[in-house]
């Protein structure tokens, strides 16, 4: 982040007030990030989400074997106080790797309904895999990404152009790089959607923006691996 504030204007390296407004920019790319939870708005969604549910949908129906093999994946990412388990442990799927203590999890996930976030959301904190990071798409209101920044939605920052090249990304997409590698580094859990919704079946431009973050934060060395979960919703109709 450094080099990215200092390159545009060697010469004023040194400037107090350049480097005041350099901060003030971080930070207001980092505001356009994320922005802290609010555990008020969480507890009322977390009650309000299962009674809209009710009425949008006939039935909502969890497929159980594959939770488990969610829950499994989430076995394997043990706490820093927490003993590795061996082979054989009784409930550690044989399939599944031993506990990796600083591995983050990483969900990716096919996008088929702005109720994806949300749904995946209230699965990962009821489940007690933890309040998931969730990339959420560009296209939002302003007051509607102020609601879900506050709910653990995460944006690129918008002098990110998809017009530019992964070298000319600048200063916001140096914050990006430094703020996907805390979150990876307080192993939080991340969901990256690859697509967008009512598109082709193609790898999405934010989403190839997000890949790129954790690629080079394994790069780096930043975290010494992660854990990559496919997931999915399917709707008979996609509202």
């Amino acid at each position: 982040v450094q080099d990215a504030a200092s390159s545009p204007e060697p010469g004023s390296r040194g400037d107090e007030g350049s480097q005041r407004c350099c901060r003030e920019e971080i930070r207001q790319i980092l505001g356009e990030i994320q922005a802290p939870l609010s555990p008020l708005l969480l507890r009322l969604c977390h009650w309000l989400l299962p009674k809209l549910l009710t009425r949008v949908f006939l039935s909502v129906q969890l497929h159980r074997g594959q939770l488990e093999m969610v829950l499994q994946a989430a076995r394997t990412v043990g706490s820093p106080g927490r003993a590795l388990a061996a082979p054989g442990t009784p409930g550690i799927h044989p399939r599944m790797p031993p506990l990796q203590p600083e591995v983050p999890l990483v969900f990716l996930c096919s996008h088929q309904s702005p109720l994806d976030g949300p749904l995946l959301s209230f699965l990962l904190l009821s489940q007690g895999v933890g309040l998931p990071r969730v990339a959420v798409s560009t296209r939002t209101s302003p007051r509607l990404r102020s609601l879900l920044q506050r709910l653990g939605g995460i944006f690129l920052p918008s002098g990110m152009a998809p017009t530019w090249s992964d070298r000319d990304e600048g200063l916001p997409g140096a914050v990006l790089d430094a703020y996907v590698q805390e979150v990876l580094r307080s192993r939080q859990p991340l969901v990256l959607f690859l697509e967008e919704p009512s598109a082709l079946l193609r790898l999405a431009e934010p989403a190839r923006r997000w890949l790129l973050r954790l690629l080079r934060a394994l790069r780096d060395g930043a975290v010494p691996d992660a854990l990559l979960v496919p997931v999915g919703i399917a709707y008979d109709v996609a509202p």
